[in-house]
C-alpha cells in the first residue's frame, strides 16, 4: 500500500513537472488581427510625452508583464500557460507593422487569450502611456 502511494505521488510529480517544459517554441503564432478602421486611423495624443514614462512603466508592470515579460519578449511567467505566443515587442518588425492605434486596440480590446482591459484600465492617458512604454521596448 505504501509503495502504491509513493509511486502515485512520483507519477504525479513527473506529470506536473513535464508541464513546465512547455516552451515558447511549442506555442502557436496568433493569426492576423482584425482591427477596426477607427483604431487604424487613431492618433496617439501623447506620443513622445516623456512625462508619462513612469505611468506607462507602472501600468505595463501591473497589467502586461505577467504574459509579455519584463522586457516585452513574450516570456512572462504566465506565457508558458498560453496556447498562443504573446508576441515579442522588442522586434523592429513588430513596431513597423503596427501603428499606435493598432497597438492600442490589441492592448486594450484584445482577442482570444489576450483579455480585454477596457474595464481594468479606464484612464485613457494611462492607456496611451502603456502604448508609449511598449514602443520603448524596441531593440
Amino acid at each position: 500500500m505504501r509503495t502504491t502511494i509513493v509511486l502515485t505521488f512520483l507519477v504525479a510529480i513527473v506529470a506536473i513537472g513535464s508541464l513546465s517544459f512547455i516552451t515558447i517554441q511549442d506555442q502557436k503564432t496568433g493569426g492576423p488581427w482584425d482591427i477596426p478602421q477607427e483604431y487604424i486611423d487613431m492618433e496617439n495624443p501623447h506620443k513622445g510625452d516623456s512625462s508619462l514614462d513612469r505611468l506607462g512603466r507602472a501600468g505595463y508592470a501591473r497589467h502586461c508583464r505577467s504574459c509579455h515579460g519584463r522586457n516585452g519578449e513574450g516570456d512572462g511567467p504566465m506565457a508558458a500557460q498560453l496556447e498562443t505566443f504573446p508576441g515579442d515587442f522588442t522586434k523592429a518588425e513588430w513596431h513597423e507593422k503596427y501603428n499606435d492605434g493598432e497597438i492600442y486596440y490589441m492592448s486594450f480590446v484584445g482577442r482570444d487569450e489576450m483579455p480585454n482591459f477596457e474595464s481594468n484600465i479606464t484612464d485613457i492617458e494611462e492607456r496611451w502611456a502603456i502604448v508609449n512604454y511598449i514602443r520603448s521596448l524596441k531593440d
